[in-house]
């Protein structure tokens, strides 16, 4: 059988007010249309199909709207809730459209989901787990246990209920898990609503070894590939939603899968949304308004930053909005106060990090190995003055 991953949606998010609801609808319309062209029998979403637990209306229609759309030529869709989304909210419309093909899991359950295939006569297995939130999950894990503790606790836990979902998993079926979680050794963005608590809700990839052939997460916003049994992966959001994802290739997973065999696996680059820019101008407003003259990054969305010796007008501000609606943020650096500011950072970052960011300058931005800290570190110390020293 042939298999659409997608996740993070995020309906109904804006960026500093601004709208994103028609990128959502373009990348709605490129979603169909791959899912067409490349004969996808099955369409996973592995949460976060709203920003918020109280979506606008629009969100929600658009949302029922692809369903729709995604299904209308006997496809199945199932879709799990994220750490953004009511899970009662997903899950609510779920009489009306299970016989349509589409399966909504609101909530961890003790079942997997069971979706069949009419093109190839294969049956799917799904160990379909929503995001499990310490309340979700129906267990408490806090109290006075350290971090360490916690995220062992909750890692089990989430490896628990992956294995009693992937119990019914047989040869004969194309065994498949989906989470919304975060994984130990995943990268982050900046627009992800932290689902970790310092370490406490980070779960080890081998809580995900339930015997599928393919894991389909949901919560990174970078497209990326997990260490673990089988195949794992994150497919990342549609659109970029910060700009700590500038210059990010948006994508989603396409396999093909049979009972028994391996996953393969293409990723299919998308063209819907905005790009997010970063300008950084060290030739201060003349060289910006140049940039906008030669229409630079003309459809993006734009965090300026910008060095300058006198300080910015309100119409300097007002002009720079008014030849480009794309900027987003406007960032003045004074060379005095970035001084100050990293003499301020200087007294108060640890010796550590003090010999990381030199050793990079020296290197053009190599990462020392943590041997050649703790080195530096055991000399330092040797230096320190001891009892009854007195320091030069």
């Amino acid at each position: 059988m042939r298999i659409l991953h997608t996740g993070d949606w995020h309906l109904g998010r804006t960026l500093e007010g601004r709208s994103r609801l028609k990128e959502q609808e373009q990348f709605v319309d490129e979603l169909v249309d791959i899912a067409d062209s490349s004969g996808a029998d099955l369409i996973m979403m592995a949460g976060d199909v709203y920003d918020s637990v109280n979506p606008p209306a629009a969100a929600e229609q658009l949302f029922y709207e692809a369903a729709a759309r995604l299904t209308d030529k006997g496809r199945q869709l199932v879709v799990i809730a994220g750490n953004h989304d009511q899970p009662e909210r997903v899950s609510s419309v779920s009489p009306l459209v299970r016989k349509r093909g589409i399966s909504l899991v609101g909530l961890p359950v003790a079942d997997p989901v069971s979706v069949h295939i009419a093109r190839t006569g294969e049956t799917a297995l799904i160990a379909a787990l929503p995001y499990p939130s310490e309340a979700r999950l129906g267990e408490l894990l806090a109290g006075d246990s350290g971090e360490e503790e916690l995220r062992l606790a909750y890692s089990a836990r989430v490896g628990k209920l992956m294995k009693l979902l992937g119990q019914p998993f047989t040869p004969q079926t194309v065994n498949l898990a989906m989470s919304h979680i975060y994984v130990l050794g995943g990268v982050e963005s900046d627009s992800e609503r932290p689902i970790q608590v310092g370490g406490a809700y980070t779960v080890d990839p081998s809580a995900l070894a339930c015997g599928a052939q393919y894991t389909a997460l949901g919560h990174l916003h970078r497209p990326q590939k997990v260490k673990g049994e089988g195949m794992i992966r994150y497919s990342g959001s549609p659109l970029a939603y910060s700009f700590s994802e500038a210059g990010q290739t948006k994508s989603v997973a396409l396999l093909d899968i049979a009972p028994g065999g391996e996953p393969v696996f293409e990723e299919i680059y998308l063209r819907s949304g905005r790009p997010l820019v970063n300008w950084k101008s060290a030739g201060g407003l003349q060289e910006v308004y140049g940039w906008l003259e030669e229409g630079r990054d003309l459809d993006a969305f734009i965090d300026l930053e910008l060095r300058l010796t006198e300080a910015m007008s309100m119409n300097d501000i007002q002009k720079l909005r008014k030849l480009r609606e794309g900027i987003v943020h406007i960032r003045p650096v004074y060379p005095q106060m970035e001084q100050e500011l990293e003499e301020l950072s200087r007294s108060r970052m640890p010796v550590q990090e003090l010999f990381r960011k030199f050793y990079q300058r020296q290197t053009g931005g190599a990462e020392p190995e943590d041997s050649l800290i703790e080195l530096f570190l055991d000399l330092a110390a040797e230096h320190e003055p001891g009892e009854g020293e007195e320091s030069a």
